[in-house]
């Protein structure tokens, strides 16, 4: 695996200090485990969900990673019901799970997510508008459920150059302690 594959996105290790450090952290889509690595090295207890059965093995015996073999797109969401301390997305978008994720949140809890919009197009992969965030999606996605800390969308520059929306959201009960503590 090439140690690119396991570097976080900026956008994840900006906003990391919002999880608790013993929080429970689902990785959705997890691929290699960059996140669930990055939150299982800070202490968080993490559970990294992905359909690929060969990217869930490679964090056999990763201390705090337990892993779970599902397509959440064909067999729907296993965490009805369930929710954590954060829910980490990045590059993944199947819009019928939106209101699952952002329901996955606790009340005390963290949304990171950060995925390729439209426009996206002229730069690769993906070019399908069904895994392209259309304007303002994710602010949109969590409005009345989460407040928002930090929403970005438009050109990113490096390596390769994307498209991309990304959000950082917490919990309303998270929120209100935050302006308590004030």
């Amino acid at each position: 695996m090439d140690s690119h594959d396991l570097r976080p996105s900026a956008w994840i290790e900006r906003f990391a200090h919002l999880v608790p450090r013993d929080g429970r952290v689902l990785d959705v889509a997890a691929g290699s485990g960059r996140h669930a690595r990055l939150f299982a090295a800070r202490g968080a207890r993490v559970l990294a969900v992905d359909r690929d059965v060969e990217a869930m093995r490679t964090l056999a015996g990763v201390d705090g990673v337990d892993t779970i073999v599902a397509d959440i797109e064909a067999d729907g969401w296993p965490f009805a019901g369930q929710t954590f301390t954060a829910v980490v997305v990045t590059n993944y978008l199947h819009r019928p799970l939106l209101a699952s994720i952002v329901a996955a949140v606790a009340n005390d809890g963290v949304l990171l997510y950060e995925t390729f919009a439209v426009g996206n197009e002229a730069f690769g992969r993906p070019t399908n508008p069904a895994f392209l965030l259309r304007e303002n999606e994710l602010i949109d996605a969590v409005r009345g459920q989460l407040v928002v800390v930090a929403f970005e969308q438009g050109r990113i520059d490096g390596e390769r150059p994307a498209i991309v929306q990304r959000i950082a959201a917490v919990g309303q009960r998270r929120h209100a302690a935050t302006l308590a503590d004030r």
